[in-house]
Parts: structure tokens; sequence; C-alpha cells
């Protein structure tokens, strides 16, 4: 199992405790980062969002790539997987920038995660076109194709319905091709993902939902004569000493206040995603539905969720905790040093 964590980018991940301690800064993030890496974490998650939906519109979130650019500088193992919306991204220039971060991290630490924008209120307000679903991944599936060819070779044309290129060249390339990231929970969304990207990425599950998941990627692919994917997903974490601590700590943040700030775009949330699973207000209250995956509880029970996830097929924890520096400390400790201390023996 790899660990990974998503960079709290937006200062926090919990929609109604308003300070989490965990600043929106490029100091605290490039702490963590460093820290990260000293600790077992192998890859982190860098969100992209001009505005904060957790903390609300006008609460700081940082950019992600050129976040992700100076974590990049600063780190030694850490891969970066950076998220990408087509729609606000140029396809050529964003093949060229990923080629100058992989470069300067020395090959094979730079991953993208393709994300189809879902917040119509943020495209409006940034002035970026914002497409109805299908047609996001109908562009999606053009950037995709440009990002590919220009990665690979030069001097090549392209005329899409989104994208026209004429005699494309890009130089340097990567050191090594970086690996595309994606989730999504509709028919075309996993249609897509399976054509043309190298990891599935899901939202907080328990383990035998995430397992007839991976399956039925499994299935797409082989349909398709394509080679076997990364599968990831997303969780939650909370460790302590005794089950009731944990109960008592997700009583806290899961009490739900709709006034929040982050409560604003909920709606608009649910309106533009097409998920398979109906969410509730409280899986709200914690992003990426998170606490589905069960990573609660003791080191015993926390070990053994972890243990359930590997066998069901993930081969990527996405962690989310608050406040992420002391949380992962204590993650860290009580799973993934006893995972490695056991590999040992």
């Amino acid at each position: 199992m790899r660990y990974g964590y998503w960079m709290p980018v937006f200062g926090g991940w919990l929609r109604n405790v308003d300070d989490e301690q965990m600043q929106a800064s490029w100091e605290y993030v490039k702490r963590l980062a460093q820290r990260s890496e000293e600790i077992g974490f192998d890859l982190s998650l860098v969100a992209e969002l001009n505005l904060n939906d957790i903390k609300g519109v006008d609460a700081p979130s940082l950019d992600a790539w050129s976040t992700a650019a100076a974590l990049t500088s600063v780190t030694k193992t850490l891969e970066l997987m950076v998220a990408v919306r087509p729609t606000f991204h140029n396809p050529a220039l964003l093949a060229k920038q990923a080629a100058n971060i992989d470069r300067i991290g020395g090959g094979n630490r730079l991953s993208l995660n393709v994300v189809s924008s879902w917040w119509a209120g943020e495209a409006k307000k940034y002035g970026v076109q914002f497409d109805e679903h299908d047609d996001r991944y109908a562009r999606t599936a053009e950037w995709l194709e440009i990002v590919d060819k220009l990665w690979r070779a030069d001097h090549f044309s392209f005329s899409g319905k989104y994208y026209n290129l004429e005699d494309a060249i890009m130089q340097p390339k990567p050191i090594k091709k970086p690996i595309i990231y994606a989730g999504g929970e509709s028919e075309k969304a996993k249609d897509t993902i399976a054509r043309l990207c190298d990891a599935y990425v899901m939202h907080g599950d328990a383990p035998e939902r995430v397992k007839e998941k991976i399956e039925d990627m499994r299935h797409r692919r082989e349909k398709l004569n394509l080679s076997p994917m990364i599968y990831g997903v997303a969780g939650y974490t909370i460790v302590r000493n005794k089950a009731e601590e944990a109960k008592k700590e997700i009583e806290r943040i899961t009490d739900v206040k709709q006034s929040a700030a982050g409560y604003g775009n909920y709606k608009d949330w649910l309106a533009n995603t097409k998920l398979e699973q109906q969410v509730s207000l409280e899986d709200y209250s914690v992003s990426n539905r998170g606490l589905r995956s069960g990573l609660i509880g003791t080191p015993a029970q926390v070990g053994d969720k972890v243990g359930e996830f590997e066998r069901a097929g993930v081969d990527l924890l996405l962690l989310q905790c608050s406040p992420q520096f002391e949380e992962m400390e204590r993650f860290s400790e009580a799973v993934i040093r006893k995972s490695d201390a056991a590999q040992q023996l």
C-alpha cells in the first residue's frame, strides 16, 4: 500500500469547523510536505480550485500549479499529484508546464489528477467556459490526447471540436511520462477514464463497495485490451487510543451548521455532479465522502481497515485529517511505521 494525502490548500477539510489550525499558506504546506517524506508518506494530491469551497468563497486558497512547482523544488521523494481541469488550462501550455516541473523534480515525481469542472459559479467568476456534464468529458478526451502526444512526439497537428494545433512542438519532454489519475462515477466518466487514464481514484467508500468499482474498471480495461490500472481511494482518518475517543471526534466534526460559509455551494455541487450514491449533508461536512472509508478508531482497527482496502485491490490511500500536521504524525506512528516494521520481520 502507498500512502498519500490531500495537501490542505484550502486551509482544512471540515465545512463546519472555521479554524482547523492549518493555514492556507506556503509556509504551512512546505513544512507539511517536507515532514511527510520523513514519516513515510509517498504522495500528495494538490487540489485545484480558484475559490475555496470548504471555507467559503471569500476565504484564501492556494494555486495548485505554482504550489506544486515550489514543493517539487523543496522535497526529494514526494510524488506531487496535481489536479488540473481542462476548461481552465490550454492542453499544450499545460503539457509544457508539467514537463518542466517533472524535470525540476528529477523525473517520476509529477502526476496529474484530471478533473472535470463541476462549479459553475467559480467558472463564471473567472470568465471560463462551463460545459455541461457530457461535454466536459468530451473536452477532456481531446485534452488528454493532445497532452499525451506532446509528451511523446513533435511536429503533429490536431483538429477537434474544442482544440486545434498546427505542427506542435514541445521541448524538453518529461523525463518520464507522468501518470494520469482521474475519478468519476457517471458512465461517461468511467468510459473516458478506462480508455485514456493510467489510474482511477475514488471517493471514500467501504472496502466491499470499492472492490466492486475496481472490478468494474478492470472489466472495462480488459475489453479495451489495456494494461491494469492503479487504484486509489480517499479517506478521512481519525486514530485514537480508545474507540470512544474516535467516536467523540466524529461527533465534533459532523455537527453541521447550515450557516457555515462552505455550505454556500452545496446545491451547486450536487446539481453539476453525477454520483452513484446519494450524498447526505453529514457526508458533505467532510469533503470527498472521506468518513465512508471507515479509517477511524484505534490503531489496530484502522490498520485492519487498511488491510481490507489492500485486499480489495487498492494501491493508494489518499488521506485527509485535521489538524493535518498533528494527525498525519499520529497516523504514521500507528499505521505506516507498524506496517513497515511488520514487513521487515
